[in-house]
């Protein structure tokens, strides 16, 4: 098995340890793995390919961090074909809420959202994903 070195902050290195030991994980790359298996595999429903896609994505970023702003301005431009729709809201005195409708393919929908996820200062990045031709599927 190959070693991979990751940096990453104090913070999440503490909610990392917090969470093995409430949850029974032998340790840090455990956890660390499994996160990134379910990350690859996010995407990967076969029940999405190849089919008309809507999605909602949900950024939440600290209000006085403006580049996270500016960047989501900046994606909703470079891909105005896929961003149906988006809303920004102030959420309470320190935060910004970025909303997004999307509608798409799985393979655009998974790049946007590996974008917004990959923007440096962003809180959380939230999202769904459903066919637009039979909600039925959802489950």
């Amino acid at each position: 098995m190959g070693v991979v070195s990751i940096s990453m902050p104090d913070e999440l290195e503490e909610r990392i340890d917090e969470f093995g030991d409430d949850h029974g994980y032998t340790g840090r790359s455990e956890i660390v793995r499994e996160a990134v298996r379910n990350l690859l595999n996010e995407f990967e429903d076969k029940r999405l390919e190849d089919r008309d896609l809507m999605a909602i994505v949900t950024v939440l970023f600290d209000y006085e961090t403006t580049s996270v702003e500016e960047k989501m301005m900046h994606l909703r431009h470079d891909h105005e074909n896929l961003v149906v729709s988006n809303f920004h809201s102030h959420v309470g005195n320190h935060y910004c809420m970025e909303l997004f409708v999307l509608e798409g393919q799985l393979e655009e929908i998974s790049t946007f959202v590996g974008k917004i996820r990959a923007t440096k200062d962003t809180i959380s990045v939230d999202y769904s994903v459903h066919p637009v031709d039979d909600i039925s599927l959802i489950s």
